[in-house]
């Protein structure tokens, strides 16, 4: 026995007749609560007045989970009730997902199925496509399917042979989440919606596509090789979530004293801005740094001018690139050491002086690591004061 929510998807009460009692899970003779498969989730509601907790087609039954036992016996009749606003929620969403996929279809190159899932905030295809799904292409993914939405198409269902809907280039097929589907079947569950598109489905479906309401894109992800996951939100969580987006783009604009349709001018000229100011400090830091190092103190070490100190707010990296641009000017040897609690050494030389081997001698001094060739060397980890190895080095 299957469900007959699919072919039925506007009953909410029903009555049945009890065939099975196993403590909390009931079998009728035949039932409207549609059971979990192929991405949209089991019915909630209430079965003798007692709440569904889930739905489950097992061995050719359809099992009801209730949340306690009902206290009904084989042969009974019990009402079902199922939750209007969730199954509602469902449909919609269901009916929404291929209506994505159809605008996909006019979007993408070799476009396949790989799968989809409805939860109580968003909904999630799975393209197969080897097409890059960008951002333009999530905006215009959105747009089609609202416009398909909007076109108020018709949706019907049917059953057809399998080898003739096999036979259909139009058919889009998901035999992995589709449970049940085609498995051993002789005939195959078709929905189509008008012009746009027919794939094999065994989910419940409104009957127009103007009862979907609002269509909202939220993101895009890769849950395997070949896979671009799109998730949206339809009906209330849509509407939460453009509102969320229009209050978000609204403030932006005005803080950037634009109009919304004119943000992204606006957030171009403020990166251009940003870039420019990033620019000016990167030279500014790089002249104040050439400026330290110039000033740090010079002494002589066996016929060579060295300038050795301490320099503060710049890390490793940039020291050792602005010594070894300076050093040669007026010093054979530049020594600059990072102040901190753990300071660095930077050497930078011309060559008469083996800058590896300075560095391993503050290693051997004070712990630590490093290393480096003949003109430049560095380490890092040193136990000791910054002062104490400027004087080591001195």
């Amino acid at each position: 026995m299957q469900t007959l929510a699919p072919d039925n998807p506007e009953v909410r009460e029903f009555e049945a007749t009890v065939e099975r009692v196993d403590t909390d899970a009931l079998v009728l003779d035949e039932t409207y609560f549609y059971a979990e498969s192929g991405g949209q989730p089991a019915d909630r509601g209430t079965l003798a007045g007692v709440p569904v907790t889930d739905v489950q087609a097992e061995d050719g039954a359809v099992v009801h989970y209730l949340d306690e036992d009902a206290g009904v016996e084989p042969g009974e009749t019990v009402v079902g009730v199922v939750d209007d606003d969730f199954r509602t929620y469902c449909t919609r969403a269901h009916t929404a997902s291929h209506l994505l996929y159809g605008a996909g279809r006019r979007l993408f190159d070799e476009l396949g199925y790989g799968g989809f899932g409805i939860d109580a905030e968003k909904v999630r295809v799975d393209f197969a496509t080897s097409t890059p799904i960008d951002d333009e292409a999530l905006v215009e993914l959105e747009r089609l399917t609202n416009r398909a939405v909007w076109d108020a198409r018709s949706v019907s269902w049917d059953r057809v042979p399998v080898e003739d809907a096999r036979a259909r280039d139009d058919v889009a097929f998901n035999t992995k989440t589709e449970d049940g589907v085609m498995a051993d079947a002789d005939t195959v569950r078709l929905v189509d919606i008008e012009d746009w598109d027919v794939a094999a489905c065994g989910g419940t479906h409104v009957t127009n596509t103007a009862e979907i309401g609002p269509v909202e894109v939220l993101e895009r992800s890769n849950p395997g090789e070949g896979l671009t996951r799109v998730e949206f939100a339809v009906g209330p969580p849509a509407i939460d979530h453009r509102a969320s987006v229009n209050r978000a783009t609204r403030e932006a604009a005005r803080a950037l004293d634009a109009s919304p349709d004119a943000l992204d001018d606006a957030v171009a000229d403020l990166q251009a801005a940003r870039e420019d100011a990033e620019a000016e400090a990167r030279a500014y830091k790089s002249e104040v740094l050439a400026a330290r190092l110039d000033a740090l103190p010079a002494t002589e070490r066996d016929g060579r001018r060295w300038r050795v100190g301490t320099v503060a707010e710049f890390g490793p990296n940039e020291v050792g690139e602005a010594a070894q641009d300076r050093v040669g000017d007026d010093a054979d040897v530049i020594a600059a050491v990072g102040e901190g609690p753990s300071p660095y050494v930077v050497v930078a030389t011309t060559g008469e002086v083996d800058a590896g081997d300075v560095v391993d001698d503050l290693t051997d001094a004070f712990g630590g690591g490093g290393g480096g060739g003949p003109t430049f060397a560095q380490g890092g980890g040193l136990d000791a004061d910054p002062e104490a190895v400027v004087e080591e080095l001195r």
